[in-house]
């Protein structure tokens, strides 16, 4: 399990998503949240090819990197290895997190997407370093999303696991107390931030609505 630096798995985690808003530079996303407070980004992007993706997500390691934050892929861990991201977010169809833990190696970040009560079971004897659950509301960047399991979901679930959960799905700014009163140690987002007309306000008012990370021991 790798170490976080001055931060907690915790807060707004922003996932950078090309197909969301394909004319936004992603790395100006990155850059612009990162500025504005957010710490944590998740690179995904199921449709490109690996030398696509893989100039893509060195850029925003790079940009992330410069900025003080940390990156993570999505899905794959060879494509993390190349750019050498601060770990991997696995889905229910990736890789078993015994063997991504020994792609990865011990000092990176290994997630997980969980829907339901037994995937977060399951997922929780692996050992993982946070866990993500949802959908808590309808997806805006998914057709093909698991059922939406709800705040009572969330509740229900936050006691099967000691892990740091991020709540994703369809959250909006409205909605980001109600899920970190339920249990959330924070919420992970796309379209909310990637759509919005000024990147920079749009983090601060949800980084508004959490609770403010605790300050790193000197």
């Amino acid at each position: 399990m790798t170490t976080t630096g001055p931060y907690s798995l915790s807060g707004l985690y922003i996932i950078l998503d090309p197909s969301v808003w394909p004319a936004r530079p992603l790395v100006e996303v990155l850059t612009v949240a990162a500025e504005a407070g957010v710490f944590l980004f998740q690179y995904r992007n199921k449709a490109a090819s690996m030398k696509d993706a893989y100039v893509e997500a060195l850029a925003l390691r790079q940009a992330a990197a410069q900025a003080g934050v940390l990156f993570i892929v999505n899905d794959r861990c060879d494509l993390a290895l190349a750019v050498d991201a601060d770990g991997v977010h696995l889905g229910q169809g990736d890789l078993p997190i015994d063997s991504a833990r020994k792609v990865m190696g011990p000092d990176k970040l290994i997630g997980i997407s969980t829907h339901n009560p037994d995937q977060v079971q399951k997922a929780t004897a692996g050992k993982p370093d946070y866990l993500g659950f949802g959908p808590i509301f309808t997806p805006g960047s998914k057709q093909d999303h698991d059922p939406v399991v709800g705040l009572e979901g969330l509740r229900a679930m936050i006691g099967l696991t000691s892990l740091p959960v991020f709540a994703i799905g369809g959250i909006q700014l409205g909605q980001v107390g109600e899920v970190m009163r339920a249990g959330a140690k924070g919420v992970a987002v796309i379209s909310a931030i990637l759509k919005a007309p000024d990147i920079g306000h749009a983090v601060k008012e949800f980084l508004a609505q959490m609770p403010k990370p605790a300050s790193p021991a000197l």
